[in-house]
């Protein structure tokens, strides 16, 4: 292939590239970067192996996909500085205490057989089968007592007029 007809490849695919960033981007800035990206990754992979083929334009696609899903994630994966964010109100102060309290009192209210499998449940993790098996008890009863102890549980927070 002649170099003047490779040019012309390389523009044409390098058109559709970017037609198809260019959909999917905010702006021309960014459809720009993500395209040079895609042929930079082209440019490197040639040179990798020298002698090959230059890529084609449905490799060149996968590249600026995964370089939009890339940019994607970061931008998802930016964090907001605490300075922008300002200090919490003084009322948030006070909300894991009156939350710490709620719970004691609520749980302690439980009868004997939901607070236990609550306590397992929530505070420790274990799964219905552990439970039934260390209360012996059946697992269905288990979760009949977890559900009833999560209401009376809600009901207490209410009254609190605590929400999440």
């Amino acid at each position: 292939m002649s170099v003047e007809r490779r040019a012309e490849t390389v523009d044409a695919q390098y058109a559709a590239i970017l037609r198809f960033v260019r959909r999917r981007v905010d702006s021309d800035a960014e459809a720009e970067d993500v395209a040079q990206d895609v042929f930079a990754a082209a440019a490197a992979s040639l040179a990798r192996s020298a002698g090959a083929a230059p890529p084609t334009l449905g490799w060149l696609y996968t590249v600026a996909r995964r370089r939009l899903v890339d940019r994607l994630r970061r931008r998802r994966a930016e964090t907001v500085s605490l300075e922008v964010v300002g200090d919490p109100p003084a009322a948030a102060d006070a909300y894991g205490p009156l939350v710490a309290r709620t719970l004691e009192r609520a749980l302690s209210a439980l009868p004997d057989a939901q607070r236990r499998v609550v306590s397992l449940r929530l505070l420790e993790g274990r799964s219905f089968g552990e439970i039934a098996a260390r209360l012996d008890v059946t697992e269905e009863a288990c979760r009949m007592r977890f559900l009833r102890g999560l209401e009376a549980l809600r009901r207490a927070f209410e009254e609190e007029g605590l929400t999440p």
